[in-house]
């Protein structure tokens, strides 16, 4: 039976954290000084595995591997693998969300286990910017993955957290930058998750005002173009390429959610933005795996509420959730 909220809406896509740790220290993501789960906690990737068929058993089609950094899980290629025999058995797409740093060394791989497209992190092309936000010197890396991606013959698309102050100025050479390579380009506000270093206020940057600076300098047309996510596409004119826009804070998009997240511990989230909860770990572990696996997430879907509550309202606002998006899944 597929997955069917009590809103109705279908979910048939699902964010799979496979690791909470990450080789960059993102300023708008996690502290210098991250505490990560103890691996006692972890799901094995075995685990990992029976939950994502017991997902496309119920009607799950599309899969994105995520973490924290999902690439610096040891063994990850063979979970990659494993999912990938399900492509056109169940399951239409497997796509990842990584930061690049390793992709040069498994973009080949990935492309051989079916993967088709990925989402690269990419907040600035500038050194200096790049290793004050990330905390390390590692933008060659990662842009030596993105050649490798592509030469692998994956399609890239590259996220960009807009950040008032930071690298708002750079959000039209990015652009620019991303089209000329035949690459997407999409915008996210950043997401009062976990608390960090830096306010989330000084931080937030309404894409109402990059559309608006856009607007001025570009020809943006609304677009039709759908890869299953929250993103709204525009056409750029001047480009030829196409630009996305996540708005969590400016512009709600939950009516057409059709996704859930799980946690590396195995922690279902019905909603990014909210407090509710499933332990699939608890299920994965019992005495009968399948029907306990296929209880709780009718259960998920009775709790998924019908739109998230964030915002950033004010000078030293406490997030309204404590984990971390590298917790959470991206």
């Amino acid at each position: 039976m597929t997955l069917v909220d009590q809103f109705q809406r279908r979910i048939s896509y699902l964010r799979l954290s496979v690791t909470d740790r990450c080789d960059l220290r993102c300023t708008y993501c996690m502290p210098e000084r991250q505490t990560f789960l103890p691996r006692s906690e972890v799901l094995s990737l075995e685990e990992l595995h029976q939950l994502a068929l017991g997902f496309i058993a119920r009607g799950i089609t599309r899969i994105r591997l995520t973490g924290g950094e999902p690439l610096v899980r040891r063994d990850m290629i063979e979970l990659v693998r494993a999912l990938g025999r399900k492509l056109g058995d169940g399951l239409d797409e497997l796509t990842m969300t990584t930061n690049g740093m390793a992709l040069a060394r498994f973009a080949d791989d990935l492309a051989a286990a079916g993967v088709r497209r990925i989402n690269v992190s990419l907040d600035t092309l500038d050194r200096d910017r790049f290793t004050a936000l990330a905390r390390r010197d590692g933008l060659a890396q990662v842009i030596e993955g993105i050649a490798a991606a592509r030469a692998a013959g994956l399609t890239v698309k590259l996220n960009t957290v807009a950040l008032k102050g930071v690298n708002q100025d750079e959000i039209p050479a990015l652009m620019e930058w991303a089209h000329g390579q035949a690459m997407d380009l999409t915008l996210i506000e950043v997401m009062p998750l976990g608390e960090v270093e830096a306010d989330r206020f000084d931080q937030y940057l309404p894409l109402t005002a990059v559309r608006a600076d856009l607007d001025a300098r570009y020809t943006l047309t609304p677009s039709d173009h759908r890869t299953g996510g929250p993103a709204r596409y525009f056409d750029v004119a001047e480009t030829g390429g196409r630009l996305g826009l996540i708005t969590p804070l400016t512009g709600n998009f939950c009516d057409g959610c059709n996704r859930v997240r799980v946690t590396t511990t195995g922690q279902l989230h019905p909603c990014l933005g909210g407090h509710e909860m499933v332990d699939l770990r608890a299920a994965l572990r019992s005495a009968d795996p399948d029907t306990a696996l296929s209880s709780a997430l009718d259960r998920a879907m009775a709790i998924k509420p019908l739109r998230h509550h964030f915002a950033i309202g004010a000078e030293g606002e406490v997030p309204v959730l404590a984990r971390h998006m590298s917790v959470t899944g991206g």
